[in-house]
């Protein structure tokens, strides 16, 4: 069964949310690691929550989340394009020992220095745009209160999300506010509450989701568990999948980057340069020749210039 991810809108209430259940794009995501408990439950909940997010965006481009740590796991990061194109990796501390049960906060805020990274990253940039980022404190003892306070801060958008990831799946519940005032989703008929205590409803009834009952069962019974008592709106439902993105043309603009000096010194250490994409495990190979023809078409791109000045 495909991964999917399924919409849904509440008919007389202005709340909107979003169900995903990932399965075998998380496996492809593990394959290329084999990652501790702690950090599989980390690193799955945020590959589910930056789904829900990235299809919640009216943006043509690329969500990127980041968990910047302070402890045991230094990096962890989740991409997740329009097309719901995912990929994943986490990057721990040499030598780290990781217990099952560790927290979000032993694991990356040890000393109170870890970060949370939002960067939106157009797909078709205008002349000189730069990507959109935000980065706060880690304020949270999860990766979905983390994520929520985050929306409220940055977006003031209020955000509920429940994740559960293990070494199977990935899943997770969002519920969104959205704005009332003069929108077609404004609330028509509850006159028992205002849109507050409505909001606070729905909030209730995710909160009676407990993690094994989200790992174990299937979107249309949650669904269902969830909210059998309310008009549900569901829409064609999407389906995420893994994919990378890295290239030999993109690991040589890297080394470019670096420069002709740095790369030309490590040459000398070695016959040829050994690059694997973290996301990926994709193994690229670079020598003397591939470096220098590297360097050579960014001289005649450099001399091209000066000859047209």
């Amino acid at each position: 069964m495909k991964d999917t991810l399924q919409k849904f809108l509440v008919d007389n209430a202005p709340v909107r949310g979003e169900l995903v259940e990932i399965s075998d794009t998380w496996q492809q995501v593990q394959a290329r690691r084999d990652y501790p408990a702690a950090v599989k439950t980390l690193l799955g909940e945020m590959l589910a929550a930056s789904a829900l997010l990235s299809a919640n965006l009216k943006f043509n481009g690329m969500i990127v989340m980041q968990i910047h740590g302070d402890g045991p796991i230094k990096l962890l990061v989740v991409e997740c394009d329009s097309e719901l194109q995912l990929r994943a990796t986490a990057k721990l501390a040499d030598g780290a020992a990781i217990a099952d049960e560790a927290t979000l906060s032993e694991l990356v805020n040890a000393t109170g220095h870890g970060r949370f990274v939002i960067t939106l990253d157009p797909k078709d940039k205008l002349p000189g745009q730069q990507p959109y980022q935000g980065i706060v404190p880690l304020d949270g003892d999860s990766v979905a209160t983390v994520i929520e306070n985050y929306m409220l801060r940055s977006e003031q958008l209020d955000t509920k999300l429940w994740l559960a990831a293990d070494g199977k799946v990935s899943r997770g519940l969002l519920l969104q506010k959205l704005p009332s005032e003069g929108g077609i989703n404004a609330p028509t008929t509850r006159a028992e509450g205002s849109e507050l205590e409505t909001w606070n409803h729905f909030v209730m009834l995710g909160n009676t989701l407990r993690r094994e009952e989200l790992l174990s069962t299937d979107i249309s019974t949650l669904m269902h568990r969830l909210f059998w008592e309310e008009t549900i709106r569901v829409f064609e439902p999407a389906h995420p999948r893994f994919h990378c993105s890295c290239s030999r043309e993109k690991v040589g603009n890297m080394l470019k980057m670096l420069g002709r000096e740095e790369v030309e010194e490590a040459l000398t250490q070695m016959d040829k340069l050994a690059i694997d994409c973290d996301f990926c495990g994709q193994h690229y190979e670079f020598d003397a020749v591939d470096c220098a023809l590297l360097f050579a078409d960014t001289l005649s791109s450099s001399e091209a210039g000066q000859a047209r000045h």
